[in-house]
C-alpha cells in the first residue's frame, strides 16, 4: 500500500498527474478541483494517496489534504460507491463543502454533482451523516479553482451558444462518462447539434 508520495510533476492534466519519485514516475488520479493546485511541471508536489488494486488494474488516487482522503475512503466504504463515482464526488464539490452538504442533509445541494442523482444523494446522507471527518475553516478548499465543466461552458458560449443550453449540454456530457475538457465539448457540441436537427 503506497500511503502518500512526493516528488516532482512531470506532467498534469484532467486525467491526473505524473509524479517523479527518484527516477520513478507514478501516474496519480486526482479530484478535478485539486488541479489548479497543483505545481506546473518541475515543481514538487506530496499527494496523500490511496491505492485501488483490482484483479487487471492497480490505481493510485492522490489528495492535497488528508480531509479529502478520509473523505474519499469513507465513501468507498458505502455499497455500490466505487473510485470512480468517489473521485467525481470529489471534483464536483470542495471537499469542506460536500461536509457540510451531508451534515446539513441537503441532497438538492448533492444532487447537482453530476453521477449523483436524487436517490444516492440521499443514502449518502444517511450513511455518512457522523462519519466524515470535522473540517476546520479553510481546510479542504483549493484557490477557487474552475472546474472543468464551468471551463467547457464557457467554451461553448464563445462558440456562441446560449448559457442555459451550455449547461444542459455539458451536464449530459459528464453525465455520459466524459472526463477531459475535450471529451466533455465534444458530446455536449453532439448533443447541441442534434437538439438544432442539423
Amino acid at each position: 500500500m503506497i500511503a502518500s508520495l512526493k516528488g516532482i510533476v512531470l506532467s498534469k492534466n484532467p486525467e491526473g498527474v505524473i509524479v517523479d519519485v527518484n527516477g520513478i514516475g507514478y501516474h496519480v488520479c486526482i479530484p478535478l478541483c485539486s488541479l489548479a493546485d497543483i505545481p506546473e511541471q518541475g515543481g514538487q508536489v506530496f499527494f496523500h494517496t490511496y491505492t485501488h488494486v483490482r484483479e487487471d488494474a492497480l490505481q493510485l488516487f492522490g489528495f492535497l489534504s488528508e480531509a479529502e482522503k478520509k473523505v474519499f475512503t469513507t465513501l468507498l466504504g458505502i455499497n455500490g460507491i466505487g473510485p470512480k463515482l468517489g473521485l467525481a464526488v470529489l471534483s464536483g464539490m470542495q471537499v469542506k463543502k460536500f461536509v457540510e452538504a451531508v451534515n446539513n442533509e441537503d441532497v438538492s445541494l448533492l444532487s447537482s454533482i453530476p453521477g449523483l442523482g436524487r436517490k444516492t444523494s440521499a443514502r449518502l446522507v444517511l450513511e455518512l451523516k457522523g462519519k466524515l471527518p470535522v473540517m476546520e475553516a479553510g481546510e479542504g478548499t483549493s484557490s477557487g479553482s474552475i472546474s472543468v465543466s464551468e471551463d467547457a461552458v464557457s467554451a461553448l458560449l464563445n462558440l456562441g451558444y446560449k448559457r442555459p443550453l451550455s449547461e444542459k449540454a455539458v451536464e449530459k456530457a459528464v453525465r455520459s462518462g466524459s472526463g477531459t475538457i475535450e471529451e466533455i465539448i465534444r458530446e455536449a457540441l453532439k448533443y447541441l447539434t442534434e437538439k438544432q436537427g442539423l
